[in-house]
Protein backbone atom coordinates (compact mmCIF):
# COMPACT_ATOMS: atom_id res chain seq x y z
CA UNK A 1 0.00 0.00 0.00
CA UNK A 2 1.39 3.11 -0.65
CA UNK A 3 0.05 6.67 -0.25
CA UNK A 4 -3.01 8.25 -2.40
CA UNK A 5 -1.32 10.96 -4.67
CA UNK A 6 -5.04 12.60 -4.54
CA UNK A 7 -4.23 15.47 -2.36
CA UNK A 8 -7.73 15.54 -0.31
CA UNK A 9 -7.24 12.37 0.81
CA UNK A 10 -3.68 12.79 1.82
CA UNK A 11 -5.37 15.53 4.59
CA UNK A 12 -4.59 15.20 7.91
CA UNK A 13 -2.64 13.01 10.49
CA UNK A 14 -4.57 10.09 9.77
CA UNK A 15 -3.90 9.37 5.56
CA UNK A 16 -6.12 7.48 3.80
CA UNK A 17 -3.89 4.85 1.73
CA UNK A 18 -4.66 3.07 -1.49
CA UNK A 19 -3.98 0.21 -3.31
CA UNK A 20 -1.34 1.20 -5.69
CA UNK A 21 -2.67 -1.16 -8.79
CA UNK A 22 0.15 -0.14 -11.01
CA UNK A 23 2.37 -2.66 -8.64
CA UNK A 24 0.12 -5.22 -10.12
CA UNK A 25 1.80 -7.55 -12.52
CA UNK A 26 0.00 -7.58 -16.00
CA UNK A 27 -0.27 -10.33 -18.40
CA UNK A 28 1.09 -9.18 -21.53
CA UNK A 29 0.80 -12.42 -23.85
CA UNK A 30 -1.27 -15.22 -23.22
CA UNK A 31 -0.66 -18.90 -25.02
CA UNK A 32 -3.19 -21.56 -24.85
CA UNK A 33 -1.18 -24.60 -26.03
CA UNK A 34 -3.91 -27.17 -26.63
CA UNK A 35 -1.18 -30.33 -27.37
CA UNK A 36 0.76 -29.58 -24.32
CA UNK A 37 -2.33 -28.42 -22.30
CA UNK A 38 -0.89 -25.71 -21.33
CA UNK A 39 -1.48 -22.36 -20.75
CA UNK A 40 1.41 -20.23 -21.17
CA UNK A 41 1.33 -16.76 -19.56
CA UNK A 42 3.80 -13.91 -19.54
CA UNK A 43 3.92 -10.97 -17.25
CA UNK A 44 5.08 -7.24 -17.68
CA UNK A 45 7.64 -7.86 -14.66
CA UNK A 46 9.43 -10.21 -17.23
CA UNK A 47 8.17 -13.43 -15.19
CA UNK A 48 6.82 -15.91 -17.66
CA UNK A 49 4.62 -19.53 -16.48
CA UNK A 50 3.71 -22.70 -18.15
CA UNK A 51 0.12 -23.23 -15.93
CA UNK A 52 -1.40 -27.29 -16.74
CA UNK A 53 -4.75 -26.96 -17.46
CA UNK A 54 -5.98 -29.46 -14.85
CA UNK A 55 -3.80 -27.45 -12.15
CA UNK A 56 -5.97 -24.05 -13.01
CA UNK A 57 -9.15 -26.60 -12.93
CA UNK A 58 -8.51 -27.78 -9.60
CA UNK A 59 -7.76 -23.90 -8.89
CA UNK A 60 -10.39 -22.55 -10.25
CA UNK A 61 -11.37 -19.50 -8.48
CA UNK A 62 -15.11 -20.32 -8.81
CA UNK A 63 -17.33 -20.22 -6.09
CA UNK A 64 -18.02 -24.33 -6.77
CA UNK A 65 -14.29 -25.11 -5.90
CA UNK A 66 -13.03 -22.12 -4.04
CA UNK A 67 -16.76 -22.20 -1.61
CA UNK A 68 -17.93 -19.59 -0.01
CA UNK A 69 -14.97 -18.51 2.73
CA UNK A 70 -12.66 -20.04 4.44
CA UNK A 71 -12.68 -24.01 5.06
CA UNK A 72 -15.10 -24.52 2.00
CA UNK A 73 -12.87 -25.23 -0.55
CA UNK A 74 -13.75 -28.47 -2.49
CA UNK A 75 -11.32 -30.74 -3.99
CA UNK A 76 -11.81 -31.82 -7.45
CA UNK A 77 -10.69 -35.07 -8.94
CA UNK A 78 -10.74 -36.71 -12.15
CA UNK A 79 -9.51 -33.24 -14.15
CA UNK A 80 -6.29 -34.87 -15.24
CA UNK A 81 -6.94 -34.60 -18.88
CA UNK A 82 -9.56 -31.54 -18.98
CA UNK A 83 -8.91 -29.41 -21.94
CA UNK A 84 -9.74 -25.93 -22.43
CA UNK A 85 -11.73 -24.52 -24.87
CA UNK A 86 -11.91 -21.02 -24.87
CA UNK A 87 -10.45 -17.78 -22.98
CA UNK A 88 -12.35 -15.05 -23.05
CA UNK A 89 -10.77 -11.30 -21.98
CA UNK A 90 -13.05 -9.58 -19.15
CA UNK A 91 -12.01 -6.04 -19.29
CA UNK A 92 -8.20 -5.46 -18.83
CA UNK A 93 -7.66 -7.34 -15.52
CA UNK A 94 -8.85 -11.28 -16.12
CA UNK A 95 -10.02 -13.58 -18.11
CA UNK A 96 -12.27 -16.84 -17.88
CA UNK A 97 -11.33 -19.89 -19.08
CA UNK A 98 -13.81 -22.27 -20.64
CA UNK A 99 -12.57 -26.21 -19.99
CA UNK A 100 -14.30 -28.98 -21.95
CA UNK A 101 -15.97 -30.37 -18.88
CA UNK A 102 -18.63 -27.52 -18.95
CA UNK A 103 -16.70 -25.43 -16.30
CA UNK A 104 -17.03 -21.88 -17.33
CA UNK A 105 -17.21 -19.86 -13.64
CA UNK A 106 -14.54 -18.00 -11.93
CA UNK A 107 -12.32 -15.01 -13.39
CA UNK A 108 -8.94 -15.63 -13.41
CA UNK A 109 -7.59 -12.42 -12.68
CA UNK A 110 -3.71 -11.25 -13.56
CA UNK A 111 -3.03 -11.17 -10.27
CA UNK A 112 -4.34 -14.56 -9.58
CA UNK A 113 -2.37 -15.75 -12.59
CA UNK A 114 0.56 -14.63 -11.56
CA UNK A 115 0.35 -16.08 -8.16
CA UNK A 116 -0.70 -18.94 -9.29
CA UNK A 117 2.30 -19.68 -11.10
CA UNK A 118 4.72 -18.08 -8.20
CA UNK A 119 3.14 -20.39 -6.10
CA UNK A 120 2.86 -23.44 -8.79
CA UNK A 121 5.07 -25.67 -7.08
CA UNK A 122 3.59 -25.45 -3.42
CA UNK A 123 0.21 -25.49 -4.86
CA UNK A 124 0.36 -28.24 -6.63
CA UNK A 125 2.27 -31.03 -4.28
CA UNK A 126 -0.21 -29.53 -1.50
CA UNK A 127 -3.24 -30.51 -4.31
CA UNK A 128 -1.58 -33.56 -4.88
CA UNK A 129 -1.28 -34.52 -1.05
CA UNK A 130 -5.10 -33.76 -1.04
CA UNK A 131 -5.60 -36.29 -3.82
CA UNK A 132 -3.69 -39.20 -2.42
CA UNK A 133 -5.27 -38.91 0.65
CA UNK A 134 -8.74 -39.13 -0.70
CA UNK A 135 -8.31 -41.67 -2.74
CA UNK A 136 -6.31 -44.02 0.06
CA UNK A 137 -10.02 -42.86 2.28
CA UNK A 138 -12.31 -43.52 -0.09
CA UNK A 139 -13.59 -46.96 0.17
CA UNK A 140 -12.20 -49.54 -2.30
CA UNK A 141 -14.82 -51.36 -4.62
CA UNK A 142 -16.26 -54.61 -3.61
CA UNK A 143 -14.78 -57.80 -5.13
CA UNK A 144 -16.50 -59.64 -7.75
CA UNK A 145 -17.78 -62.89 -7.25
Amino acid sequence: MLPCSIPAVQAGPQALYCLDIMSEPLATQLRLRRASRLLEVSFSDGSRFELPFEYLRVHSPSAEVKGHGPGQEVLVLGKETVGIVAVEPVGQYAVKLVFDDGHDTGLFTWKYLHELGREQPEKWARYLERRAQAQRSAPSAAPKR
